[in-house]
C-alpha cells in the first residue's frame, strides 16, 4: 500500500478496532494510516496510542489517500463536509456505518470509484472479529486484495447481500454485548449460589472462552454438545428445565429480532 493510503473519517471504537487489527496483523505500518475526527479529541488519542497520523485539515488528510474508511457516528452523515463528495473522487470508500445503507452511502460520495459496507464487531480489534460486508459493485482486483486485507486483519468475513446486513448488524455487532451480559448473569449467579466475586468471574469468563473453543473445534452442534453436558435429572438438566420454563431461547430470538427491527429503522431515517 502507498504512503498513507488509508484514510480514518471518525476515531472511535470502530475505527480503533480497524487501526489496531490492521497493525496488529501487520497488514500495513502506522505511517500508512491517517485520521482525524468532528473534536479532534478521539483521532489525537488514536494517533497518540497508536502510532499512525492525526490530519485535522480535510483536504490534506484525503489527498494521498487511495482508501477512505468512513467511521465517525452514523448520523453525523447528514451534516458530512459537502466537500467530500470531490475530495472522494475515484477513490475506494469503505463504510462502518451502521444503518446507513449504500444509496444513501453514494448521495455523500457520488464519485469514489467503489463503495463499500463492512459490518465488522468490537472483537475486531484483537482480530477476533466477524465482519459482514458488501460493495455497491463487483470489486476490481486491486480494490477486492484492498477490503481482503482489511477483513482479514479483523478476523471472519462473509459477504452478503445488503438486504442481510440488519440482521448481520444485530447478531454480529450487538452481539458481543448480549454475550457479556451473558457472563455478568453468570457471575452473578455465582455469587448468589456463594461464590466469592472474583472467583465467580474467573469462572464465568472461562465457561464461555472455552465452551465457545470447543464448539468451533468439534464441529458438532451447539444442541449436541449441550446434551453430552447434561445427564437425566442431574445439575445441568435442573439448569436447563429454568431456561425452558422462562423461554431462554425466545427471549433471545426477540432480542435479535429487536436490533435487527432497530437496524432497519436507522436506515429508514437516514
Amino acid at each position: 500500500m502507498p504512503s498513507r493510503s488509508i484514510a480514518f473519517l471518525g476515531a472511535g471504537h470502530l475505527a480503533t478496532a480497524l487501526v489496531r487489527g490492521l497493525l496488529a496483523q501487520k497488514i500495513c505500518p502506522p505511517a500508512d494510516l491517517v485520521c482525524t475526527s468532528k473534536s479532534g479529541v478521539s483521532a489525537q488519542r488514536l494517533a497518540a496510542e497508536t502510532g499512525i497520523a492525526f490530519e485535522p485539515d480535510l483536504p490534506r488528510l484525503l489527498a494521498t489517500a487511495d482508501t477512505v474508511v468512513v467511521a465517525f457516528k452514523p448520523q453525523s452523515l447528514a451534516t458530512a463536509d459537502p466537500r467530500l463528495a470531490a475530495l472522494t473522487v475515484g477513490k475506494l470508500v469503505i463504510s462502518v456505518l451502521a444503518g446507513r445503507r449504500l444509496a444513501r452511502l453514494t448521495e455523500t460520495f457520488p464519485h469514489a470509484r467503489n463503495l463499500v459496507r463492512l459490518l465488522p464487531n468490537t472483537p475486531a480489534a484483537i482480530g477476533a472479529g466477524i465482519t459482514g460486508w458488501c460493495a455497491a459493485q463487483k470489486l476490481s482486483d486491486s480494490d477486492h486484495v484492498t477490503v481482503r486485507q482489511i477483513l482479514d486483519a479483523l478476523g471472519t468475513h462473509a459477504e452478503v447481500p445488503e438486504e442481510q446486513l440488519d440482521a448481520i448488524t444485530a447478531l454480529g455487532g450487538s452481539g458481543p454485548a448480549f454475550v457479556y451480559e451473558f457472563v455478568a448473569a453468570l457471575r452473578d449467579g455465582g455469587v448468589a449460589a456463594g461464590l466469592p466475586a472474583e472467583t465467580a468471574a474467573k469462572f464465568a469468563l472461562e465457561t464461555v472462552l472455552g465452551s465457545a473453543r470447543l464448539l468451533a473445534r468439534s464441529g458438532a452442534t451447539p444442541e449436541q454438545l449441550r446434551d453430552q453436558v447434561a445427564s437425566p435429572n442431574g445439575t445441568t438438566a435442573a439448569g436447563l428445565q429454568v431456561l425452558a420454563a422462562r423461554q431462554f431461547r425466545e427471549t433471545v430470538r426477540e432480542t435479535i429480532l429487536a436490533a435487527t427491527r432497530r437496524a432497519g429503522e436507522l436506515a429508514r431515517d437516514a
